[in-house]
């Protein structure tokens, strides 16, 4: 996983919501100003579900702090249209169902369900600066305390 200092390559592209509209972006694109990206793995089942309602519940705090926020998983923006309608969510949802931010971010983990072993995206959260350098990385998420964890991430850059 890409630890802070470290420079994360932006030249992928990934469809998008914004404002309930579906676009295709470069990621670079994204990074107008600082950006919190939030990994998770899938809409409307509970842990994600928690980790984003952290998120919409704070979304304009890390926006007067000076961030964008990206929430990011593999659904499609189909799901994720419906996914901010129902969860209120003003920020960007990200479709990456090629996980081409976790293999940009070096954050491609070993998963385990059902006693079957896969690869997939590590649950995660990463500050980026304008140009693609990592300013902080949460490698663990807390979903029902997302928001708080993510200020204290903050703070520290101070």
């Amino acid at each position: 996983m890409l630890q802070t200092g470290q420079k994360l390559k932006t030249q992928f592209k990934l469809k998008v919501v914004r404002n309930g509209q579906e676009a295709e972006v470069a990621f670079k694109d994204l990074l107008t100003r600082p950006t919190i990206v939030s990994v998770y793995m899938k809409n409307n089942t509970g842990s994600c579900d928690k980790q984003n309602d952290s998120l919409a519940a704070h979304a304009a705090e890390f926006d007067q702090r000076g961030y964008n926020l990206v929430a990011l998983s593999r659904d499609t923006c189909g799901s994720h249209l419906k996914y901010a309608v129902k969860k209120g969510i003003a920020y960007t949802l990200a479709s990456d169902p090629e996980d081409l931010f976790a293999k940009a971010a070096d954050a491609i983990v070993e998963k385990s369900m059902y006693g079957k072993t896969y690869e997939g995206p590590a649950r995660a959260a990463f500050v980026l600066a304008k140009d693609g350098t990592v300013l902080a990385v949460s490698e663990k998420v807390d979903t029902k305390d997302h928001a708080t964890q993510l200020h204290a991430l903050l703070d520290g850059l101070k």
